[in-house]
């Protein structure tokens, strides 16, 4: 059984080493204060870490310690590991093959402790999408690949703040072929994943689930559209038979206008900025990416590796922070949930034989 008074351990990726990513680590880990509630571990390399700290102002001294592994981090130290070559080049701003390759080794080398359990949850910082793509690695960023390398049939992208959460059923896809990418299937499977991770790492009983239609006013004096009528609606109908709380479809200017979002505990929206432009209205500076499917915990902040102010003092670490304590409060709510089931599964079985 897990010790809940031991600090987790944080593993922390680099990201893109051009970008924002060790900017906003940096800020978020500088006052030694958190580092009373978990051990962190930064995925990627102190020499880049020491750059840009020198570019930051009014930073505190950070009493970090280069590690060699995951089982040598020190309590109350910002432990490093080191995953790029010592002559690793910094060029803030650029999206180039080299942070690419960084920003890849630094993940898979977090990965490699996480799978081992020397690290309790993953934080990512953002990457270059495009350079990653250029690099050989397929589905379109973090959430993709570790799709792939955990080999799960599905994951969810659940933008989550203290406001809001919503996920959606295509992601990094051109809006053109959202029509096409949306099926009963596809919207079923989200609503499971949404489901059970509303309870498993939300701690919500009965999740209520909002689901937005494709098109303008899509319940406008009762005429439906295609996709409401023929994938969305019947996705809903099967899903509540599953014993889902799913309701819909709204349509998103009314449904965010209204603040009728605040009537659901999740919703799930059909395509990428018909969610995410919403979600960051509301919620930009303190909201997490975290991906739901997966056999751990992965946050990351909700933003992008933001070339344009790369290096120059600017970024707002607020998402970070909140990416490392929703990554511990997921990890604690999940604990508790799966020694609660274990517990009633153990006395379900005990009735049984008795």
């Amino acid at each position: 059984m897990p010790d809940k008074n031991r600090k987790p351990i944080v593993g922390i990726t680099q990201g893109d080493g051009n970008g924002i990513g060790y900017e906003v680590i940096i800020k978020s880990l500088a006052d030694a204060r958190m580092l009373d509630s978990f051990t962190p571990i930064i995925y990627g390399s102190s020499k880049i870490f020491g750059f840009y700290k020198k570019l930051i102002h009014n930073i505190e001294n950070i009493d970090t310690y280069v590690i060699s592994n995951a089982k040598e981090a020190k309590p109350k130290k910002v432990n490093i590991v080191n995953c790029l070559p010592d002559n690793v080049f910094v060029e803030p701003g650029k999206c180039t093959p080299d942070a690419a390759k960084g920003a890849i080794s630094a993940l898979k080398r977090a990965l490699d402790d996480i799978k081992a359990g020397d690290t309790d949850v993953l934080v990512t910082a953002p990457i270059c999408k495009k350079s990653l793509v250029d690099e050989g690695i397929s589905g379109l960023g973090h959430m993709g690949f570790l799709k792939e390398e955990f080999k799960v049939d599905d994951v969810a992208m659940f933008m989550v703040s203290d406001q809001i959460r919503i996920s959606t059923v295509t992601n990094h896809i051109p809006l053109r072929e959202v029509p096409q990418a949306i099926s009963i299937e596809k919207i079923v499977k989200k609503l499971r994943l949404m489901n059970e991770s509303l309870k498993r790492d939300f701690d919500v009983i009965q999740p209520k689930i909002a689901v937005l239609g494709l098109n303008p006013h899509c319940d406008e004096n009762g005429l439906l559209d295609f996709e409401e009528k023929e994938i969305i609606l019947p996705a809903i109908k099967q899903a509540s038979e599953e014993g889902i709380l799913a309701f819909g479809p709204y349509s998103g200017d009314g449904f965010f206008g209204y603040g009728e979002y605040q009537r659901f505990d999740a919703t799930l929206a059909m395509y990428h900025d018909q969610g995410l432009g919403p979600f960051k209205a509301i919620s930009f500076e303190d909201g997490v990416n975290f991906t739901a499917g997966l056999p751990i915990v992965r946050t990351a902040p909700d933003h992008g590796a933001s070339y344009d102010i790369a290096g120059r003092d600017e970024a707002d670490p607020q998402s970070m922070m909140s990416a490392i304590y929703t990554a511990i409060d997921i990890l604690r709510r999940r604990e508790a949930y799966d020694r609660l089931k274990t517990s009633a599964s153990f006395k379900s079985t005990q009735d049984i034989l008795e």
